[in-house]
């Protein structure tokens, strides 16, 4: 995922169609989270003009994460779009740290840090697998988990404490 300005330029008037796969396995051991990684593949175009080069890729593929309640491999997809645009003739002085765009380094545009960084980002913080709902406890000592749809029967009801009882009649007015 790396290009020389040069390289680039001969594609100005057409522009460039990217259509490539990487290997981006080097991402589990920036994270954690990310168990394994499919290779990525990478579509879109970049539009070269003669002071910027503006990329428009999406990025596909799938990555192993674990479930959050038992820690089982959970397969995630994922598809990323980015819009990235890189600079080629900054202006002196100017800081681009703030804004949205990138420097070639020398003479190289390389887009692969920022496809890792994404890919990063895209880890979902929490994911559940399948199984996960098999290991849940149900109930306990005096509680029980229902949906919110699921209504306790008349017995399970919990009973008012009588201090409050009161208050139930609060917000009745004498008009209804």
């Amino acid at each position: 995922m790396k290009w020389s300005i040069i390289q680039l330029q001969k594609h100005r008037d057409r522009g460039l169609e990217i259509n490539e796969t990487v290997d981006l396995s080097e991402l589990t051991a920036l994270d954690n989270d990310i168990r394994r990684i499919s290779p990525v593949r990478v579509t879109g175009r970049a539009d070269i003009r003669h002071d910027q080069i503006v990329f428009h890729v999406k990025a596909a593929g799938e990555m192993i994460v674990p479930c959050s309640r038992t820690l089982v491999d959970v397969p995630y997809a994922f598809e990323i779009p980015l819009t990235e645009r890189f600079l080629l003739k900054p202006e002196e002085g100017e800081s681009y740290e703030a804004e949205d765009v990138h420097l070639p380094d020398g003479n190289v545009l390389n887009l692969r840090p920022i496809l890792e960084e994404a890919i990063i980002l895209e880890v979902p913080m929490q994911i559940f697998s399948e199984e996960a709902d098999q290991h849940v406890v149900q109930s306990g000592k005096d509680w029980a988990f229902f949906e919110e749809e699921e209504q306790l029967p008349e017995k399970e009801k919990p009973a008012v404490d009588p201090r409050l009882a009161g208050l139930q009649n609060f917000f009745t007015s004498d008009d209804e």
